[in-house]
């Protein structure tokens, strides 16, 4: 039998390569696309052209936990994340910022998807893509929303995988984060110093992987029967 994946935040920068590998280990794959998308026919084509079936179920805990019981999934990836610039578009599009914010997205979003499954009443291994320092309660929006979401996933009961990475590049992301893509430079550039100086773990904790490095390791981790209800930080995701 086939193993079956369903992958939430497909058209984020890191979901579109997940659902690319996925496809190419012969994984039956369905890529999740919010129904609002102003790009639901691109990414549907895009997927489609992948080799990938899509989905469009609302953000709604029962209609998702309908869909969940209907695919019944091997594996779902949860690759879910908001920018604070989705939450300034927001505000100037006259919506609630609150409703793109950490807690409603990087937090909010993957408990109700932990819900769902639950309510579904099926198995899946639930592959959560967090982020480096998460382990502990952070002390900004970002960090508290990722550590909440991380306790709500592997507190649920549910077969699970984490998966913390550092900073992620690469070509081909929607939103430049220029600054975002400088920062990670020199910062990796003081950790290969720091290595220099015997912090060689240190280094490949917090150095920078690309979205496509990160995705090929996040699917064979998923696929791994030996991986269920472990932690992996940013070195071993390379």
């Amino acid at each position: 039998m086939t193993d079956k994946a369903l992958v939430f935040g497909a058209t984020g920068f890191t979901g579109r390569e997940v659902v690319r590998e996925l496809v190419q280990k012969r994984v039956s794959t369905i890529a999740h696309i919010r129904p609002d998308s102003p790009r639901l026919a691109e990414w549907r084509d895009s997927f489609q052209k992948m080799g990938a079936q899509t989905d469009f179920t609302p953000w709604n805990e029962t209609a998702m936990a309908k869909t969940l019981a209907s695919v019944q999934p091997d594996f779902i990836f949860c690759l879910l994340g908001t920018t604070r610039t989705r939450v300034k578009q927001a505000a100037g599009q006259g919506k609630d910022p609150k409703t793109q914010d950490y807690m409603a997205v990087d937090y909010g979003l993957t408990a109700l998807l932990v819900s769902a499954l639950k309510s579904a009443g099926i198995n899946s291994r639930f592959v959560y893509l967090s982020a480096a320092g998460a382990g502990k309660p952070g002390t900004t929006p970002y960090g508290k929303a990722r550590y909440l979401a991380e306790q709500t996933v592997m507190n649920s009961g549910t077969p699970f995988v984490v998966c913390r990475p550092s900073f992620i590049i690469g070509p081909g992301r929607d939103d430049k984060r220029t600054s975002e893509f400088m920062g990670a430079k020199m910062i990796d550039i003081l950790l290969s110093i720091a290595a220099l100086l015997g912090l060689k773990k240190f280094r490949e904790r917090y150095r920078s992987t690309t979205n496509i490095v990160l995705a090929h390791s996040l699917v064979r981790i998923a696929l791994d029967p030996n991986c269920a209800n472990k932690i992996f930080e940013s070195e071993n995701l390379r």
